[in-house]
């Protein structure tokens, strides 16, 4: 070993020792007879002196370091005269008595320090120089840590981590494959995995009651900031159970990561039904740490003669607590924020509860004060309060006020990075209906068993049946998904009609799961959790990015290795592919 210790971890209790370390120079500071230079590792900083009295030559040559050169030094671990008590190692020094230079460095592009002049761009063409820094190490840390945990959950209740295949079958259902061409076989081609979905229900056949993998993923989609075209979940699945049997399992893992990474406990999670969630926050993946429910109005405000509520299928509002106040400036924000395309609302109403208790609101000519005293009832208002309201097409309101919602949220500041609540979203529709093609698709996919209670529907009512489905939601945010799964053969041959699939679609697609079903295919579920996602939330993090070692940019590149690239004619040739130019 070139090191006796890290750079993070000598103390006063070993003065007097002599060690040796190895680090990257983070600074240097020259004194004229004093050197001192801070020695980093990816386990902290320790300081080194150097005596131009002591060692004339050595003191010379640690003047002509640089940022991040790679040195190895032995010294004498000495007391700090000036302490910093901000770090592990700020009661210490190292008197230098040796140094090796092991790589010289070029000027960083940036500073390699955990406020950086480097932009996004900037550090991900460099991201082995962005990873030294302090921050996105952390996160890193953290991500091992939340692996770990995981394992050891699963492991002590008899899971079973099994790899699947990541060449596999593309399949017409789910966001876009990305695929890749066979040269074996001239014309044909591998899909990489969305997930491991159906690897992991054969494996319920074969046995392997408890499975679970932290596995890669992949997705030809447009990117955000909690998407990237490979990302990593933690996959699941069980065999001999009900829906809550995998609801207390995976409860108990969240809270355990929670507590033993965050050394948070975490409540017991809450559960809510998708239709309360959409009918009261216009959402299926509610952020709960605050209130502001949604309070429907129609039977309060229609037939009053105003032509804008009487028009509308749904008018609905939310309560601000204290927000009566609100200036005519920060109103007309409000109302420009709903107008946003990408929101796409015509207006905003308001009634402000005012001090004194008197009601004013934007359509005071419409309705009365003994009208407006209905509103305060149906809002449960007081003094101090402001009430929004929105008015329009049913779904599309209800979406609107879940944006607006957020947004008076997060301008409350109701919203903090360190309160976490975590729900259960249970019992989604099991199809929805897709007005482009004009058929139902799978909400989640389509091995999601129905409700027992509602199959008979599939031929009937099939957008009423329900699906033994579950969300898993913290903060608002999806963190994982699953489902009891269909075992049944003649089941998921129903299910595979009604989502248009021909016999004989069904049978090139899936006919090998078909198959297994008739080898004795126990019932089954399980769930899958956004690992990426779970661990940026963990750190406070609005973005997966900083979670992951080498991601790639907003247009799915990797600037760093610049890739995708262009491959050779040769190798075109092999794959018996043309490029159109």
């Amino acid at each position: 070993m070139l090191r006796s210790n890290t750079c993070g971890e000598l103390s006063i209790a070993d003065l007097g020792k002599t060690v040796q370390l190895c680090g990257w120079v983070q600074k240097s500071r020259d004194l004229g007879g004093m050197t001192f230079i801070d020695l980093r590792d990816r386990y902290g900083i320790t300081q080194l002196v150097f005596n131009m009295d002591d060692n004339p030559e050595l003191c010379s040559k640690a003047r002509t370091l640089g940022r991040e050169f790679v040195i190895q030094i032995e010294g004498l671990v000495i007391e700090r005269s000036n302490k910093n008590l901000k770090i592990p190692t700020g009661e210490i020094e190292i008197k230098i008595s040796k140094m090796d230079l092991l790589n010289a460095s070029k000027i960083p592009p940036f500073l390699i320090e955990d406020e950086t002049d480097g932009g996004d761009d900037l550090r991900m063409k460099y991201r082995y120089l962005d990873l030294r820094r302090n921050p996105v190490r952390n996160n890193l840390v953290l991500r091992h840590k939340m692996a770990q945990t995981v394992r050891r959950y699963l492991d002590n209740l008899n899971f079973i981590e099994v790899e699947t295949p990541v060449l596999i079958k593309s399949t017409p259902e789910g966001a876009r494959d990305f695929v890749v061409p066979s040269r074996m076989n001239a014309g044909e081609f591998y899909a990489l995995p969305q997930s491991p979905q159906t690897f992991k229900q054969l494996l319920m056949v074969s046995g392997f009651d408890r499975y679970f993998q932290i596995v890669k993923c992949f997705r030809d989609e447009d990117l955000r900031a909690d998407r990237q075209p490979e990302f990593t979940q933690i996959d699941c699945e069980m065999s001999f159970i009900e829906q809550e049997d995998i609801l207390n399992i995976f409860e108990g893992l969240i809270r355990t990561l929670f507590k033993e990474v965050n050394g948070i406990d975490l409540p017991p999670v809450q559960r809510m039904q998708y239709a309360d969630a959409m009918k009261y926050y216009g959402s299926d993946k509610p952020d709960t740490r605050f209130g502001m429910k949604f309070v429907e109005l129609n039977d309060v405000v229609k037939g009053k003669g105003f032509p804008v509520f009487d028009q509308a299928e749904l008018i609905v509002g939310i309560k601000a607590d204290g927000s009566a106040n609100y200036t005519r400036k920060q109103l007309d924000e409000l109302t420009e924020f709903v107008k946003k395309p990408q929101i796409g609302a015509s207006g905003l109403i308001y009634m402000r509860h005012n001090d004194d208790g008197t009601l004013k609101s934007s359509v005071d000519k419409f309705f009365s004060p003994e009208q407006l005293e209905e509103w305060s009832k149906a809002f449960d208002s007081k003094a101090g309060d402001l009430i929004l309201i929105l008015a329009g097409e049913k779904d599309r309101v209800r979406k609107q006020l879940n944006e607006l919602r957020l947004e008076m949220g997060t301008r409350l500041g109701l919203r903090k990075k360190d309160d976490f609540a975590a729900l259960w979203v249970l019992d989604f529709p099991l199809l929805e209906w897709d007005e482009e093609s004009k058929r139902y698709h799978a909400m989640h996919h389509p091995f999601t068993s129905p409700k027992p209670e509602d199959i008979a529907l599939l031929d009937t009512d099939p957008g009423n049946v329900r699906a033994n489905a579950y969300d898993m939601v913290l903060n608002g945010t999806e963190i994982g998904g699953g489902s009891i799964r269909i075992h049944d053969r003649d089941l998921q041959s129903l299910m595979f009609k009604h989502l248009g699939f021909s016999k004989e679609e069904a049978q090139k697609q899936f006919g090998f799961l078909m198959e297994a079903f008739e080898f004795g295919a126990p019932p089954h579920g399980g769930i899958a959790f956004g690992f990426d996602r779970l661990c940026s939330l963990f750190a406070g993090l609005d973005t997966i990015r900083d979670v992951m070692a080498f991601p790639k940019n907003n247009s799915g590149r990797d600037v760093m290795i610049d890739s995708p690239s262009t491959i050779d004619q040769k190798q075109l040739d092999e794959l018996a592919l043309s490029i159109k130019k």
